[in-house]
């Protein structure tokens, strides 16, 4: 109810002090996606991520180790260890990517989820758009 009203110069020196740093605009990112994929170690996360890589429709895979996942398997609780495979790609190789995933994943239901991006840097989004053929 009691709001605080700021004058139309504030946003515009707000405005005005982002320039000044002059921080490159971020570019547009919605032909990009993050995939995440869970394999069960360190060894299928390798080749999974060479493979997608040698075939080009990724242009970088981050292998997080260690975490450690809890989730229902045919009606009962479990949890285990496993390796956070992060791909980066563009949306057209969604489709060959995920095709390769489950050909070579050694779990039944593979895990297999696509983030959307909004927007990165230039410079980034131009060298995943490179390398991603």
């Amino acid at each position: 109810m009691f709001g605080v009203v700021l004058p139309l110069s504030f946003d515009l020196h707000m405005v005005r002090a982002r320039n000044a740093l002059e921080l490159p605009p971020m570019k547009p990112a919605a032909q990009f996606a993050l995939v995440l994929v869970t394999p069960p170690d360190l060894t299928t996360a390798r080749a999974l991520a060479k493979a997608a890589l040698s075939a080009r429709l990724i242009a970088c895979a981050n292998l997080i180790p260690k975490i450690e996942s809890h989730y229902w398997w045919q009606d009962k609780m479990e949890s285990a260890a496993e390796v956070m495979l992060v791909m980066k790609t563009r949306k057209t190789r969604l489709a060959a990517l995920e095709q390769l995933v489950l050909a070579r994943h050694p779990y039944d239901t593979p895990e297999f989820l696509v983030l959307p991006l909004s927007a990165g840097s230039r410079k980034y989004l131009d060298w995943l758009t490179a390398s991603c053929r």
